[in-house]
């Protein structure tokens, strides 16, 4: 009889340990940390200096405890997924949810031209921008300079034969300056003197350059000659208030604007809160409002004319190129892709051409005489049409990988059960596409309810009537919205912002109701 022996511990004898697996270092693992590590550090060593510079500390001590952070997070082992997480949630913050928070913020607000500031500023421009030269005012040979990349003015004076640098800030002395016999600066250490050419090319810069002075600022006149004068309007802390020019504009807080008695504001305001001011102006408005609705009619249409048309088109082509007897696919399917590989912008100036009513192509095929972006119909009907040509290679490309990943057994089983052509494809074909395409067919909506290149480059929002060159007979929201907001009254981004949270309003909503019925199909066909 075999008798089972085994070894037994012998006392006081710690069994071996075995041994930790150890863990592989990819060559990928290593590249994305140093790539992590690496970004982090650019990041931070480009952002420092100009933080310190605006004494933004609390900015600064956010950015090195971010970086900090994620230095600790990629040299350790531990914390493994999030390490492929954090690079991504990064991003999505920036480029997603920042962007989205900060459109919101500021359409409660006044931010735009005339109000890109605070307060503080808002004074300064009022105050140089009202300097005029007065009678004896001291007057500089000018001659204008690059440090770097900043705009400064050599100032000479005539009779000391001086030179001193004036810059935003003020003025300041200039030693090693070479000045030629007309009082012009030839030469100055650590400086690029403009020639007259290059003067000439820089000529708005030069005369929005204020230099500060005690008693007032000097202002170039002209290319070779700056003045120093005084202020005409000055700012008044005592009743927060500008005076000059025999009136008074007190400080509206509510309107970020300077006013008078008379209800007079001056051109230079600053950054406030506004509350609902800008919805309000989209609803109650007349010249927004009524024609809003005229407009998202016509934007509906547009959206769904294009994506159903690209969605139909490019289907079709599809299902003709995935027949079993179809020969010669691949030609086809190169050719159909080249409207897709172009660049889309390019191709609505081409077309836009193509329209033209005296020189176009399309009427020298058809021999015609049709004024197609002149009336409002043609030129809705040429803009859906050019959308179509430009999107039914993406819907055809989709459809074919959709088509792919449908079994022929099922069409078979349909075609023995006696089910013709047209009805297997109704019942069967069409809508296990829709259950995998619904998702992109809703995000083609969305891009197009807002395609606002397909409309700028084309039609640019014409044609327009008459008696009304604010709105369009292709205008889209977003066109139209962006005329009035950038239009001849300047940039008003509060006001874009606003529009933009309607619009945004609106696509969510007809999207969250499509996707609920995107479920009900999935569950059916599940």
């Amino acid at each position: 009889m075999a008798l089972d022996v085994r070894e037994a511990p012998r006392k006081g004898v710690k069994p071996e340990a075995a041994p930790r697996p150890r863990r592989e270092i990819t060559t990928a693992f290593v590249v994305s940390r140093i790539a992590v590590l690496a970004v982090a550090a650019a990041i931070l060593l480009y952002a420092v200096p100009p933080l310190v510079a605006a004494e933004s500390w609390a900015s600064l001590a956010l950015l090195c405890a971010v970086s900090a952070a994620i230095a600790y997070l990629y040299l350790t082992r531990r914390f493994i997924p999030a390490k492929y997480l954090v690079p991504g949630t990064v991003f999505l913050i920036a480029f997603q949810v920042f962007p989205v928070v900060y459109t919101v913020t500021t359409a409660f607000t006044n931010f735009g031209d005339g109000h890109r500031g605070d307060k503080a500023a808002a004074v300064t421009a009022i105050e140089t921008g009202s300097v005029r030269q007065t009678p004896g005012s001291p007057e500089y040979a000018l001659t204008a300079a690059l440090r770097g990349d900043e705009l400064v003015f050599l100032l000479v004076d005539p009779k000391t034969k001086q030179v001193r640098l004036g810059d935003s800030e003020g003025l300041s002395p200039l030693a090693g300056a070479q000045v030629g016999v007309t009082g012009k600066v030839l030469a100055a250490p650590g400086l690029t003197v403009l020639k007259a050419p290059e003067a000439a090319a820089r000529g708005r810069e030069i005369s929005a350059l204020t230099v500060p002075t005690g008693d007032g600022a000097i202002k170039a006149n002209g290319l070779s000659r700056a003045v120093e004068g005084k202020a005409a309007l000055v700012y008044d802390a005592g009743c927060d208030c500008v005076r000059g020019n025999g009136d008074t504009w007190t400080a509206d807080e509510s309107q970020g604007f300077f006013v008078n008695a008379k209800g007079e504001h001056l051109a230079q305001g600053w950054q406030v809160g506004v509350g609902l001011d800008n919805f309000a102006r989209v609803l109650t408005n007349p010249t927004i409002s009524g024609y809003f609705a005229g407009v998202f009619g016509w934007n509906l249409v547009f959206a769904l004319a294009s994506v159903l048309g690209t969605f139909a088109l490019g289907m079709s082509v599809a299902l003709a190129l995935h027949h079993p007897r179809m020969r010669g696919t691949r030609f086809y399917r190169i050719a159909l892709i080249l409207p897709y590989a172009m660049p889309a912008f390019a191709m609505l100036l081409v077309w836009r051409d193509m329209f033209n009513r005296d020189f176009g192509l399309i009427n020298q095929l058809l021999g015609a005489n049709v004024d197609w972006l002149g009336e409002t119909a043609t030129a809705r009907f040429g803009v859906i049409l050019v959308n179509l040509w430009l999107g039914f290679p993406y819907m055809f490309l989709v459809t074919t990988g959709a088509l792919q990943a449908i079994p022929r057994e099922l069409t078979e089983a349909a075609a023995i059960d006696g089910a013709t052509p047209w009805k297997a494809f109704r019942r069967v074909t069409l809508p296990l596409l829709l259950v995998a395409l619904t998702p992109l067919l809703i995000s083609s909506f969305a891009y197009n309810f807002n395609n606002f290149n397909a409309i700028a480059l084309t039609t640019e929002g014409g044609p327009f009537p008459a008696d009304n060159p604010q709105v369009g007979g292709t205008d889209l929201l977003i066109t139209y919205t962006f005329r009035l907001a950038f239009g001849a009254g300047g940039a008003q981004f509060g006001f874009a912002a606003a529009v933009s949270v309607f619009i945004f309003t609106i696509v969510a909503v007809i999207s969250a109701v499509a996707f609920r019925r995107t479920r009900k199909q999935e569950e059916v066909y599940a």
